[in-house]
């Protein structure tokens, strides 16, 4: 276990029309590979923590590329605060490519995981770019559905389990799709908030459940900067409940100005509407997280030196954000990120993420432990 030293940050400035402000220290506990050594190329990552202290994290496994034809919806689980994990399970393996895995604990216990089904390999040519070797295990995992049937099978999805994760539901459509699920709100509902990948409007919006995540209807469209093209620009979002009962929910941002920026836009009305987003921080994409004590926390990959990843604090309900503080900064190159975080018992804080490591030659899940404190 690498030993990472505290990252001291106190500036105060005005930065793109909204002030920021920072007097936090971040110190790093410690750093670890939580995939087991024999598991391929391993994405995008979620972890969620049970009322019972259990974490879960669930990921893209099974892979041999970022982009590849089988991807399957992988597990571990740890009752220690992550000083062990169990050895992986698999949740989700359709005849597809099983991607960006979510998670959410509700209000009722029951477990949500959330994915979506891909053709981009196929989208993009890659078969005819492989090894010989590899050429026949793509062809064998296409050949599993027709060219019809594979788009039929397209879609945007969640699972869930009522008895602790011990069984699954079949898969479930969600409309929307973001890599880190939905969110719980004070009223009952669950919101979702992501992109209709499969449509050709490719909106990005807000879905949402009154029944625990069984059913799922549209509830509004969130609108972007004037001169954003949002169907090519706007992805990855993730939602958080204030305790003033706004909702903060942030966007990953690619288009022709400030590319690889988060966005955020807000709701005073439940998610109905929203604001015209703003930018908040070089770094994509983001997951909220609200700490016991109301604080907001957002952590995201940083796909430029330091690659690794970072985090902001706001006091005020997200109105504001502290200076970046580094979680990790030791990254090889920009093929990682998608942090999610936790709070322990104790307030330390636990976030997992991917990254392609140089030394290992491949994709794995990264932890942090780490602390914050004024």
């Amino acid at each position: 276990m690498r030993l990472t030293p505290g990252w001291q940050l106190a500036v105060s400035l005005s930065f793109l029309g909204f002030t920021v402000v920072s007097a936090e220290t971040i110190q790093v506990l410690g750093t670890k590979v939580i995939t087991a050594p024999e598991e391929s190329y391993s994405g995008w990552p979620t972890v969620m923590r049970r009322a019972n202290g259990e974490l879960w994290t669930v990921w893209s496994g099974g892979r041999d590329a970022h982009v590849c034809p089988m991807g399957q919806v992988r597990a571990i689980s740890s009752r220690d605060d992550g000083a062990t994990w169990t050895y992986p399970r698999v949740l989700l393996d359709t005849a597809m490519d099983d991607r960006d895995a979510g998670a959410l604990v509700t209000a009722k216990g029951t477990l949500l995981i959330t994915t979506f089904t891909s053709l981009a390999w196929e989208e993009r040519g890659l078969l005819e770019k492989q090894t010989p070797e590899r050429q026949v295990r793509w062809k064998g995992v296409r050949d599993r559905l027709s060219p019809e049937e594979r788009k039929a099978a397209l879609g945007e999805w969640v699972i869930r389990s009522t008895d602790g994760g011990t069984s699954w539901s079949p898969i479930i459509a969600t409309i929307v799709n973001s890599p880190h699920g939905p969110t719980q709100l004070k009223d009952g509902r669950l919101l979702y908030v992501g992109k209709e990948l499969w449509t050709k409007e490719h909106r990005i919006g807000a879905a949402e459940s009154k029944d625990d995540g069984l059913t799922w209807t549209w509830l509004s469209e969130i609108s972007g900067r004037p001169g954003d093209d949002v169907a090519r620009g706007y992805h990855e979002l993730h939602a958080i409940e204030t305790d003033d009962g706004r909702i903060v929910v942030q966007i990953r941002h690619e288009g022709k100005f400030d590319p690889n920026w988060t966005l955020q836009t807000e709701s005073a009305d439940g998610g109905k509407t929203w604001t015209i987003p703003r930018p908040i921080t070089f770094g994509i994409p983001s997951q909220l997280l609200k700490l016991r004590d109301g604080r907001l926390l957002m952590t995201y990959g940083h796909r430029r030196k330091p690659f690794g990843n970072q985090a902001r604090m706001s006091t005020d309900q997200g109105r504001t954000w502290s200076e970046p503080m580094i979680i990790s900064g030791d990254g090889a190159a920009g093929d990682l990120g998608y942090p999610s975080t936790v709070e322990l018992a104790d307030g330390t804080l636990l976030t997992v993420w991917y990254e392609n490591m140089k030394d290992l030659g491949k994709a794995v899940l990264r932890q942090a432990k780490w602390k914050i404190s004024k």
